[in-house]
């Protein structure tokens, strides 16, 4: 797979190694195309970062290396203008309305949770 090209699907377990009692852990975990990239990372960074997202904390070992799944993919984005999509899949009537006393009152609520947040805060470091 290429870097910056495919998305990567992993797919592995762990744990059992054929012990009695003890059921294997299953993982998985995905980056899209865009993520390694972006983060600058090679294959194997990219491969480690995608055991850690998947949850997996124990040694990383090659025997864990070995029996991962891995699935490549490609994706595409595209953008639409909001009144673009609307026009296109909802006829030109939009589903929201324009309730603007609705809209304000979502505004006002999100502002006073922010406020309460901020007065909520405590520094990590007094200086």
């Amino acid at each position: 797979w290429i870097v910056g090209l495919h998305g990567i699907i992993i797919k592995f377990s762990s744990g059992s190694n054929g012990m009695r009692g003890m059921e294997p852990q299953y993982y998985s975990a995905t980056f899209l195309p865009e993520v390694a990239k972006e983060q600058s990372w090679n294959q194997k960074e990219t491969i480690l970062s995608l055991i850690r997202k998947a949850g997996y904390r124990g040694n990383i070992t090659n025997g864990l290396l070995s029996q991962i799944q891995c699935t490549r993919y490609q994706s595409s984005k595209c953008r639409i203008a909001y009144n673009e999509y609307i026009a296109e899949c909802h006829g030109g009537k939009d589903p929201l309305g324009t309730n603007v006393e609705l809209i304000a009152a979502v505004v006002a609520e999100e502002v006073g949770r922010k406020q309460r947040r901020a007065n909520h805060v405590k520094p990590c470091v007094n200086l």
